[in-house]
């Protein structure tokens, strides 16, 4: 079966890939859609579409004035697939056919003289605010609101992680904006909240840990409470907010000051901070309120001027032990929870404290904030109860050992980094879709919340956040991307009108604030085409995408298994699979050896193999926390990102040939070669036995083995290029073939030569112990069950 493939696949480094998303960052996993709903279920991959709503493109128009909408419930945006007639000034709708005339200020259009928004290359762009008229008043627009950033710190950790944290925090406020607002929360048994604006002596608030605490509860001792906040507060010119009805030194200005304001203050306060104080008895853990610190955060920004751009910072050093949001007790001797545990619904805290996060992400995404978690600890914290707000808000997640490790140290850097490095941290956006009639959405994986806003294009079967045509992205950056699923239910009416339109036409429409503070809106319109009855099966084939297919699946079961008891993703995967194979297959009937298929398929079943011995489907190894993890990154990152986390790549490097891509096979480790695996959450540099001796005796340090020491040095560069584009930033393993730390790269090897094989093997390779199937035992039993009459 040489089409399927004969080893795992050779990937190009990422980081010298063209950028395969095109100009509008849309990949669909069918880009020719079928056009009925039977012909649908046949394809067995779901049509589904993953958006990058604000990724940055080096030539993106941005036009400087308000959009052109359709006439209601329509109100598409004028875009370059409408048809316009010039002498009537009058524009047609391809999603509603509607007529629309031209306003008064397109009067000098002409075929000659056309808006931006019309040209054929603008199928992505971007309205912003109108410049300011020279000459005009432009003192009355009012200054974007400055964006808010609240530290929330876990003291209950030893000295050595507390002073990493420290100078990690030093560093972040150093970075940050001016004008930003910062604030800073420090918790252990109890909560404190630093009154920022009195720098002559230092004061906070302290709110017990134990039990739960509503918004107007923590507003009211704050002395924010909403009796004496009548209206929306308002900005003064400084661009600070200010609860109505109450004097400014009562206001939240108290605890969010600009950081140019507080830096010295702030520093005071890290540099004075102790760990936490209270005593912890043998055999018990630290008490830590993790869940009441996140309410009062929550309640403290609920005082904040609605839309206003804010996020929560919480860095976290192991389990909340009591209150809302605990996951384990104080005692030692329960553990924390395990994949098993949830299996066999013996963890007792689980339930309860997912109840509270949701809850939480609730009240974040109605006040438009953002919850980033960064976890640094050697046993779990919580992220997978935690998820769930983290995810709704479009919040930042980082896991790492320690907050001493680069993993922990590199990434929180990037958070607040600008220029080419920086994420682009954007707010308050929320993402609305037009599609043309016959298609309704059946809702979006990735890091949103449905607006709950109905209508007639929502489908009735849902997945992930659904039951509507418009969501909420509390936090987003240009690397955001979400994943859209479509339902394909042809009207009656569609099928009587006659000629049906051979194109299809899908709008996405994202609102929301860059991080300079200015609303703006991003269009993209594209169109596929509909493919005809059964009969044109290669029309399907030509528009099919393998990546973004895997991609699609490997997010559909990560979600499966976590609402669906009992969901076998492995069987699930191979019936998939199999059904697929068998649609598009070519092959006699019950003949194994006469399969082959097309080449938009080839490399299909081999992202399928390694996705069901990934990290997504294989958990008993990983703790929930860790899954959760994967789990989010998988749902928020690039189509070519999440490709690299099913399928990692191999890169060889040795003395007879240019660096090239090797295949992910046990047969591609050699003794005088080195290997660089790019897996994502870890980049891996692995030496053969011989490189591992000369290197051990020094042979890279003599003037005449400069060579050697180029070989040597390659590799580390390649690695560096990875980590410096990445976020969050991979774990480095620096590791000798035999050694301990080889692990993290045979894992993810096909595993062609095993112990029992070894007698076969060429001298200086390695064996795989392990008793699963190679990809070529793999794809002998596909061809088998795939001609199956």
């Amino acid at each position: 079966m040489e089409d399927i493939g004969g080893g795992a696949a050779a990937s190009a480094p990422a980081s010298v890939a063209p950028d395969p998303d095109g100009l509008d960052g849309v990949r669909m996993t069918w880009n020719s859609w079928p056009r009925s709903k039977v012909e649908a279920s046949k394809c067995v991959i779901p049509v589904a579409a993953s958006i990058s709503p604000i990724r940055s493109y080096p030539d993106l128009v941005v036009l400087p004035y308000s959009p052109l909408r359709c006439k209601p419930p329509c109100a598409a945006v004028l875009n370059p697939f409408c048809r316009v007639d010039f002498p009537s000034k009058i524009w047609i709708c391809p999603f509603c056919f509607s007529r629309n005339h031209f306003p008064q200020h397109y009067s000098a259009i002409s075929e000659t003289n056309v808006p931006g928004e019309l040209y054929p290359q603008c199928s992505t762009v971007e309205y912003g605010p109108a410049p300011f008229v020279s000459g005009g008043d432009q003192s009355s627009a009012p200054p974007p609101p400055p964006p808010i950033f609240l530290f929330i710190l876990d003291t209950c950790i030893i000295e050595e992680e507390l002073g990493f944290v420290k100078s990690a925090m030093r560093r972040a406020i150093g970075l940050l904006p001016e004008n930003a607002l910062v604030g800073l929360i420090t918790y252990g048994t109890q909560v404190h909240l630093h009154e920022l604006g009195f720098s002559d002596l230092s004061k906070l608030y302290v709110f017990r840990g134990t039990k739960e605490i509503t918004k107007e509860q923590i507003l009211d001792q704050l002395g924010l409470s909403v009796a004496g906040r009548a209206g929306a507060p308002g900005f003064p010119k400084g661009g600070m907010p200010q609860a109505n009805g109450l004097n400014p030194s009562a206001s939240v200005n108290r605890f969010l000051l600009p950081a140019s304001d507080c830096e010295y203050t702030l520093n005071a306060l890290l540099d004075e901070l102790p760990s936490d104080k209270w005593p912890v008895e043998v055999g018990n853990r630290p008490r830590r309120c993790t869940g009441v610190a996140l309410s009062v955060a929550a309640g403290l920004l609920g005082a904040c001027l609605p839309g206003t751009g804010a996020r929560i910072i919480a860095l976290v050093g192991g389990p909340c032990t009591e209150g809302p949001g605990m996951i384990v007790s104080k005692d030692l001797s329960e553990p924390v929870r395990s994949h098993k545990d949830l299996d066999k619904d013996a963890a007792p805290h689980y339930h309860k404290a997912v109840k509270f996060y949701d809850s939480l992400a609730k009240q974040l995404v109605n006040q438009g904030h953002v919850l980033d978690l960064f976890a640094s600890a050697l046993d779990q914290v919580g992220v997978a109860e935690m998820k769930v707000a983290v995810e709704r808000t479009g919040g930042l997640v980082v896991l790492a050992e320690s907050f001493g490790h680069p993993v922990f140290k590199d990434s929180f850097k990037r958070t607040f980094e600008s220029g080419e490095q920086s994420l682009g941290l954007s707010f308050n956006g929320t993402l609305e879709i037009n599609c043309s009639k016959d298609i309704k959405l059946q809702g979006i994986i990735g890091p949103c919340t449905s607006l709950e806003k109905k209508g007639a294009l929502s489908s009735d079967a849902v997945i992930g956040q659904g039951n509507t045509t418009a969501w909420k992205i509390c936090g987003l950056d240009r690397s955001t991307c979400l994943t859209v699923f479509f339902d394909i239910s042809p009207s009656e009416r569609s099928n009587q009108s006659g000629i049906p339109n051979p194109q299809l036409y899908i709008q996405f429409l994202t609102n929301y604030q860059n991080p300079e503070g200015q609303m703006r809106l991003r269009v993209t319109t594209i169109t596929r085409k509909w493919v005809e009855g059964s009969a044109n099966t290669a029309e399907l084939v030509d528009g099919f995408d393998q990546e973004t297919a895997a991609v699609v699946l490997a997010r559909f079961i990560s979600l499966k298994m976590e609402m669906e008891e009992e969901f076998d993703a492995i069987r699930w995967l191979d019936r998939s699979l199999i059904r697929l194979c068998s649609r598009f297959g070519d092959y006699r009937k019950d003949d194994p050896a006469s399969f082959s298929i097309n080449p938009n398929f080839s490399i299909f079943p081999q992202f399928i193999f390694n996705l069901r011995r990934s990290q997504f489907v294989q958990v008993f190894n990983n703790s929930p926390d860790e899954t959760a993890y994967f789990r989010i990154l998988l749902n928020r990152e690039s189509i070519t990102n999440s490709v690299v986390m099913i399928q990692p790549s191999l890169i060889s490097y040795s003395f007879n040939a240019p660096p090239s891509p090797a295949l992910l096979d046990v047969a591609s480790i050699a003794a005088d070669r080195i290997l660089l695996l790019d897996a994502y959450f870890s980049v891996v540099i692995f030496h053969g036995t011989t490189i591992a001796q000369w290197r051990n005796m020094g042979y890279q340090n003599q003037p005449e083995h400069q060579a050697f020491a180029q070989l040597l040095q390659a590799p580390h560069d390649d690695a560096q290029m990875i980590i410096r584009d990445r976020f969050p930033v991979p774990r480095l393993v620096v590791c000798d073939q035999h050694g301990s730390q080889a692990r993290f790269l045979l894992a993810k090897l096909n595993p062609s030569a095993t112990y029992n094989s070894a007698h076969e093997l060429a001298p200086g390779s390695d064996v795989i112990f392990t008793d699963d199937v190679s990809f070529q035992v793999f794809c002998e039993h596909l061809q088998k069950l795939a001609v199956q009459s």
